[in-house]
């Protein structure tokens, strides 16, 4: 059998992304985390490269360190670049080369890059876009249509695989240069996009499923006023912002303590609807 490492291409590195992907959470294990589903993902790439039993071994051993990132950012940056990090020790390794994509190298750039990639992740794509596909889906989802349930599920669902498919091509072409797709124009332009969007969008869901008003009415010279078609005259939606913005600003001074907000609002609000405010 011929020892020479088999061309990598985009297509491996699809395949490799989307064994990833799909096997992200199974092998979940307290000591290496996600490593076993990243070497899942890696193996048929490693079974190219290293025709030699103990040098795939290796390869094998090195993506099984630990390892852990969100699913598309961080996995899809990182499974590409360690196609192209290993694909480039191969080579070095057939050619008899000075061997410079050592191990440390490789999980040092994996480390480096897991936490940072998981960050922008979780707050692109679990709190923004995931919000976006649930915004769009709610009326339906009131209407009774099964479109309200299945619509974010698989919108969600396509959107990650098409952007952790485009981050793993792209770092396997930029190589080890891959850390600047991140601080590219078009990435920073689109997180930008994305967050202003996902703004509008909880700005939407409050404005149209927040509802609170007041009950409060008060008579002066014989002409009764209803403080709510007053409000509704100045600041439509004046209540549920002040509602929205309260608990906004509790999370700012408390923190993300969402039971003890809940508590707090159920609170208040009973006493303001006891007394006949709300």
């Amino acid at each position: 059998m011929s020892q020479t490492p088999e061309q990598i291409t985009k297509k491996d590195v699809t395949k490799a992304y989307l064994r990833w992907h799909f096997a992200n959470e199974i092998p979940h294990t307290f000591e290496r985390y996600l490593a076993p589903s990243l070497l899942y993902g890696m193996m048929p790439v490693l079974k190219k490269l290293y025709k030699n039993d103990e040098d795939r071994r290796a390869a094998y051993k090195r993506q099984l360190l630990f390892f852990n990132t969100q699913l598309t950012w961080g996995g899809g940056v990182i499974t590409g670049l360690m196609s192209s990090m290993e694909q480039q020790r191969a080579q070095e390794i057939h050619e008899g080369k000075e061997i410079t994509m050592v191990d440390d190298l490789m999980y040092n750039t994996k480390a480096g890059l897991m936490g940072a990639l998981a960050g922008i992740g979780d707050a692109i794509d679990s709190g923004t876009v995931q919000y976006i596909f649930i915004a769009i889906a709610v009326p339906w989802a009131q209407q009774g249509s099964a479109l309200g349930a299945l619509i974010p599920f698989i919108g969600f669902a396509l959107y990650q695989a098409i952007l952790g498919i485009f981050f793993a091509r792209s770092a396997f072409s930029m190589g080890r240069n891959a850390t600047g797709l991140m601080q590219s124009s078009g990435v920073q332009t689109a997180i930008d996009t994305l967050s202003v969007l996902g703004l509008f969008m909880m700005g939407v869901l409050a404005g149209n499923y927040v509802k609170v008003s007041s009950a409060l009415k008060f008579g002066i010279s014989g002409r009764e006023f209803v403080v709510q078609d007053i409000l509704d005259k100045i600041v439509p939606g004046l209540l549920p912002l002040a509602v929205v913005m309260g608990v906004y600003w509790f999370y700012t001074k408390k923190g993300l303590k969402v039971t003890q907000a809940l508590l707090w609002l159920t609170g208040i609000l009973i006493v303001l609807a006891g007394i006949g405010i709300l």
